[in-house]
């Protein structure tokens, strides 16, 4: 069963998403590979709890999550066809998380969230300059196409992976000092 996704229709049942394009899938994969060593690079300054970078089969989402080691309250929100139990979990302590949808915009948005989201986050200067506070979705973005067409794409995504994690581990006051490798 697809999960993430309202109106889901089991796979076994499923034969109306039956198109395969090679050219877009193999574009996805290519898009992808480019972007894993730049989120390992971003895990690897953390010495804290910090989840691999994976791909969600969902919504088919690159992830990385940093934790700060403090209990969360109970996740009392919802997502089609997950099970409370699985958000309970997955959000049983502190969270920064990042990464890459391949929805929300034309090619994609880089996203940055944090549970519980900290008094004052959504109000944060986030970097670059194209990336801002997305209400509906109550996380940063930054279109992929803002990093695809800069000068630096690594620097640039660099910049929002950091300045994101800022916002979210500042806000929270989180101990930075214990869990960030120092220089």
């Amino acid at each position: 069963m697809p999960v993430e996704i309202a109106d889901a229709i089991p796979f076994t049942d499923d034969d109306q998403h039956t198109s395969y394009d090679p050219e877009q899938a193999q574009g996805f994969w290519l898009a992808l590979t480019r972007m894993v060593p730049v989120f390992e690079k971003f895990r690897s300054g953390f010495v804290g709890k910090a989840s691999p970078v994976h791909l969600f089969w969902g919504a088919l989402d690159l992830a990385t999550t940093r934790f700060s080691g403090r209990v969360a309250p109970p996740y009392a929100g919802s997502v089609p066809n997950v099970g409370p139990r699985v958000m309970l979990e997955a959000y049983s302590h502190e969270v920064s998380s990042c990464g890459y949808w391949p929805d929300g915009a034309e090619e994609g948005v880089f996203y940055s969230y944090a549970y519980p989201t900290p008094e004052g986050y959504a109000d944060q200067l986030v970097q670059p300059a194209e990336a801002g506070w997305n209400e509906q979705f109550g996380e940063f973005v930054l279109p992929y196409e803002v990093v695809r067409t800069a000068r630096d794409p690594e620097e640039t995504l660099m910049t929002f992976l950091n300045s994101s994690y800022a916002a979210a581990a500042n806000t929270a006051h989180w101990e930075r000092q214990r869990l960030e490798r120092q220089a």
